[in-house]
């Protein structure tokens, strides 16, 4: 009975591939969207105000910032999760992902998050006069919130990186 529920439970680890793959098709949406912006952006770029051509190149930032973050999320999920118990698989070209410390994907995914707040934040402060004080409060509040998070997550890898285990092989 053991051999069967171990069986079961590892193979339920691939219910994580339909999500991955689901994140994958919503990121290939994602950039066609991008596409369509960029393309806007290109027409509109030299007849542009200076400060509507820098809000929207902090438009495209933003999207490439979210879009690096979900390839990041689906590539350390898919290695963590379902390819290193795989013995079929011999990495297919992944294998540089395995040297990824957990930690320090975790401050990067933060750092990632820390971004995007930041160029929003720098976007409702360009247009100022479209938000409230509460908005402009909430957002920065958050942003300080999201900081704090990443300095501590970064303080922590630092703290346990004398903890860790070296890397195998």
């Amino acid at each position: 009975m053991r051999p069967i529920l171990t069986k079961f439970i590892l193979g339920c680890r691939w219910l994580a591939a339909v999500f991955l793959l689901g994140l994958t098709v919503a990121l290939a949406l994602f950039a066609a969207r991008f596409l369509a912006k960029l393309a806007k952006f290109a027409a509109g770029v030299l007849a542009s105000q200076d400060d509507q051509a820098l809000l929207d190149l902090l438009h495209l930032l933003d999207w490439t910032l979210v879009a690096s973050l979900v390839v990041m999320i689906i590539l350390a999920s898919w290695d963590s999760l379902v390819s290193p118990l795989d013995p079929e698989s011999k990495s297919g070209g992944m294998s540089w992902i395995r040297k990824l410390d957990p930690g320090n994907l975790k401050v990067k995914l933060a750092g990632s998050i820390v971004a995007i707040s930041s160029i929003q934040l720098l976007q409702m402060f360009l247009r100022v006069d479209g938000y409230s004080d509460r908005a402009l409060a909430w957002a920065m509040g958050l942003h300080a919130l999201f900081l704090v998070g990443a300095v501590a997550l970064a303080l922590t890898d630092r703290i346990t990186e004398g903890t860790r285990l070296p890397p195998k092989g």
